[in-house]
């Protein structure tokens, strides 16, 4: 049976599934300095036409407290949204991997950010014993499924780079983003003014692995140590790159996630039309909140539907995976109508 609980649930995609067995004959080097990784590092540079870092770690938790550590010290402070990943459900790791480093986090509509709230911060206070606002992390597509623009991207990117802060883009569902804006993977980081990206695999259907693409060269300095101290650097790195290459090489990764966006609208959509209920979010890309009654809730769970309750900013959050059906769907919604017409 599928599920609406996370994208984590769904399995490997075939196309990763594929290159991850085809990788796996004879005997290559490794820590990285093997075919796969190369050609799946030269790949991303070809989606964000740029001559990127690229580094390959095995969970977005490293992926993002890695890179934030990379961008400030332990003095300094990392603003985000109140609702952002690295906030309520990283178990204090960017604190943690930066020595200290302290996040201050701000509210915002639809789970984003503003240039207003971030000029706040920083202008709160300016003495030495407040820690020094140094980087802005961005949630692409955001905690509550909605999805920076570009204008959106360059205004934030503009207001914090005057204020001498960098900018890192958690983008555990930067696929995602990128099928609901139809716009360039490089129109939503760099050309932006995104200085590191977390690009996530695993909801995109790898079976483990993000990439952590730095725009801007000079900040991935000693990147490779950060990775190999905090047990991030696979001996047999060929197993983590290789799936990428699966997904980017023919777009199965933009396909995967158009389809998991497409099966987000089949289910809000339905949603609409039951009366009683109401969405809370535009539905951007792959995740749906709405408000359910609580008896319908207790009787979906039930009947076996899997979903949480606790993310984001409320509500019940429904998500599409690469291999949700519309079959699920229907039935979901199925159920969801004759519950309501009850409650």
């Amino acid at each position: 049976m599928q599920h609406f609980a996370s994208d984590n649930y769904a399995g490997i995609c075939p196309e990763a599934l594929t290159a991850l067995l085809a990788a796996n004959d004879g005997h290559v080097r490794s820590y990285g300095d093997d075919e796969w990784t190369l050609r799946a590092a030269d790949r991303l540079r070809d989606v964000f036409e740029a001559d990127c870092d690229v580094y390959f770690v095995f969970n977005g938790t490293a992926a993002n407290s890695l890179a934030l550590a990379a961008l400030c010290q332990s003095y300094h402070s990392v603003i985000c949204h109140q609702l952002a990943h690295v906030e309520t459900d990283e178990c204090g790791a960017p604190q943690f991997f930066s020595n200290g480093a302290r996040l201050l986090a701000v509210g915002g509509e639809q789970g984003k950010l503003t240039p207003a709230a971030i000029v706040e911060v920083v202008t709160r206070r300016s003495d030495i014993h407040y820690p020094k606002p140094k980087v802005v992390t961005l949630t692409q597509a955001s905690e509550v499924g909605t999805v920076y623009r570009p204008d959106e991207l360059q205004a934030i990117t503009a207001t914090a780079h005057q204020l001498g802060l960098r900018v890192h883009m958690d983008g555990a569902r930067f696929a995602n983003a990128v099928a609901g804006s139809g716009v360039s993977p490089a129109d939503l980081t760099w050309r932006a003014g995104v200085d590191v990206l977390c690009f996530g695999g695993t909801k995109m259907g790898l079976p483990v692995g993000e990439a952590v693409v730095f725009f801007d060269r000079r900040l991935a300095d000693d990147f490779a140590y950060r990775c190999k101290q905090a047990g991030q650097l696979a001996s047999k790195m060929r197993f983590l790159s290789a799936p990428w290459l699966g997904i980017l090489e023919g777009g199965a990764w933009l396909r995967h996630a158009a389809h998991a966006n497409a099966m987000a609208q089949r289910l809000a959509g339905g949603l609409a039309r039951v009366a009683g209920l109401r969405l809370l979010f535009p539905v951007d890309a792959n995740g749906v909140f709405v408000q359910l009654p609580n008896p319908v809730e207790q009787d979906l769970r039930a009947r076996g539907w899997l979903f949480y309750t606790f993310i984001g900013a409320g509500g019940a959050r429904f998500m599409c995976g690469w291999d949700t059906a519309p079959e699920t769907v229907d039935r979901l919604l199925a159920d969801i109508c004759q519950l309501a017409d009850g409650a």
